[in-house]
């Protein structure tokens, strides 16, 4: 059976920050393969429906208390409304149940700051929007802040608001989802937008 990505879905969530995340989890051709290795699923509170900050109505397959962390790969996290105020809490539990279940959590731009309330950036490599972005939650990982689109530490993976094509490859690289080159040429592409790289990404894909 595949395990299972769950995306986080909370009311006023940023949905451009994991738009190329989710869009290479489900498009195994893009990376040579068949069919996609993991099962990509959508979880919010009581797994009722929620409105993006674009909005856009999204509905979630499942609700936070049905996830296991021993079925799924990885946990991720958006941005939006609701963290700078240190709301959330309930994923953060669930992200902290992930770590400590040794299973991957990737988080982007505001849900940062709900790592750092939860004790998961005290002594782990991480980035965010800006080092006193974080600070402000009271955090005691500021020493590890690193000022880079995004990071990858062991099982937490973190990246800032304008990360995103950087916050996918992290995470693609985090499963496995392809090998190294074949990542980094889609990386370079939709970073730069300079065709040849798509020539790369082709024929590192095999097509």
């Amino acid at each position: 059976m595949k395990k299972t990505v769950v995306v986080y879905l909370g009311d006023g969530m940023a949905d451009w920050e994991v738009g190329y995340a989710v869009a290479g989890l489900n498009s195994p051709q893009l990376f040579g393969q068949p069919e996609a290795p993991f099962a990509l699923r959508y979880a919010s509170i009581g797994g009722t429906s929620i409105r993006t900050l674009g909005g856009m109505a999204a509905q979630a397959d499942l609700a936070l208390g049905d996830v296991d962390p021993a079925a799924c790969a990885l946990l991720i996290l958006p941005g939006g409304a609701g963290w700078d105020e240190g709301g959330h809490g309930e994923a953060i539990a669930l992200a902290q149940r992930f770590i400590a279940s040794g299973v991957p959590v990737a988080a982007i731009c505001g849900a940062t700051a709900g790592l750092a309330r939860g004790g998961l950036l005290d002594t782990v490599a991480h980035t965010s929007n800006a080092a006193e972005y974080l600070e402000a939650t009271g955090y005691r990982g500021a020493a590890h802040y690193r000022n880079d689109p995004a990071v990858t530490d062991g099982n937490v993976i973190t990246a800032n608001t304008t990360g995103s094509v950087a916050f996918a490859k992290h995470i693609f690289k985090r499963l496995a989802l392809a090998k190294p080159a074949l990542i980094d040429a889609w990386a370079d592409l939709f970073t730069t937008g300079d065709p040849v790289h798509y020539g790369r990404l082709m024929a590192l894909a095999g097509n």
